[in-house]
């Protein structure tokens, strides 16, 4: 009929008045309705929140001896009792969780960072630098990772430790050796988002205005790659932290006055028979952070999968 309102412009007024929901927002959106990651992020939520500001509550000091209170079980005076010197472990296990999370966090920090950088290159670049990259993550990928670990830590310790202090020495090697086995993921998944999002028309079109190639790297490719880095990073804090805990169980990683979840693990495998507390406290820490991330990284991976319709 004429002079009728089509219908879509009658519709069009609602339309442009709904509110737009960016991406951050959408996989938020997507991320709630993953009920573990969720409850996996609370449970990691309170054990960050518990190492941070639990020792201001429960202020017993780490290092306070009384071999009256010796391998007693959980009781009101030691919630989770004490080990072979009376020592608080609710203490311990407070303090050491600070240096577990703290390692893996770091150890994290420097494997996206290589990665990252390592994975843009080859991505970019291609040809002959492309593979001379890829050859050198394939390379420490064939390395037998814990034995270098164990030796590399042997080696320079005490070099460290008398440069810049033992308990700061320690931290700084374990990160940085950590962190310097487990980038080659990261690399590979930038490398492979940068060969697809390169081609994009987005892309295509910012190169066409004069776009720089750092500027097409940091404002336009990157940003976009970033959903698979942020899931694996998740995973190389988790693998962090068994890292430090498998280090400092085998007594090569911070020093006995230091009581990491590790080191708690190490100082009592000689008295499972009768103080399994001791041992079974540290270890249910560890096994509660690294399940926790891991699910959470789960979310973020189904969260941030654009392909993934929820």
């Amino acid at each position: 009929m004429a002079g009728s309102i089509p219908a879509s412009a009658i519709a069009s007024p609602a339309a442009a008045a709904r509110p737009r929901i960016g991406p951050w927002r959408e996989a938020w959106r997507r991320f709630r309705k993953h009920r573990l990651a969720v409850a996996s992020a609370v449970v990691l939520g309170t054990i960050i929140l518990a190492v941070l500001i639990g020792p201001l509550f429960w202020s017993l000091p780490i290092d306070e001896i009384d071999f009256t209170a010796r391998l007693e079980g959980p009781s009101l005076a030691h919630p989770l009792g004490t080990d072979d010197l009376g020592q608080d472990l609710l203490a311990r296990i407070l303090y050491g969780g600070r240096i577990s999370l703290a390692v893996g966090f770091a150890a994290m920090s420097v494997a996206v960072s290589v990665g990252v950088l390592v994975g843009a290159i080859a991505g970019m670049a291609g040809g002959r630098l492309d593979a001379a990259l890829m050859w050198l993550t394939d390379l420490f990928l064939s390395l037998p990772q814990l034995p270098l670990l164990l030796l590399i830590i042997y080696l320079f310790r005490d070099a460290l430790t008398g440069v810049v202090g033992q308990e700061l020495g320690v931290f700084i090697l374990i990160v940085t050796v950590i962190g310097a086995f487990n980038w080659m993921q990261v690399a590979r998944l930038v490398r492979a988002q940068f060969f697809s999002l390169r081609e994009k028309e987005f892309v295509e079109a910012a190169r066409a205005l004069g776009a720089s190639r750092a500027r097409l790297v940091w404002r336009h490719i990157l940003p976009n790659a970033l959903g698979p880095v942020i899931v694996a990073a998740t995973i190389d804090v988790a693998a962090a932290i068994i890292a430090e805990s498998t280090l400092s169980f085998l007594g090569l990683g911070f020093p006995p006055d230091i009581p990491t979840w590790g080191r708690l693990l190490f100082d009592a495998k000689d008295n499972l028979d009768f103080a399994p507390h001791w041992a079974l406290f540290p270890g249910l820490a560890i096994f509660l952070t690294v399940v926790s991330i891991n699910f959470v990284g789960d979310g973020l991976r189904d969260a941030l999968d654009p392909r993934r319709v929820q």
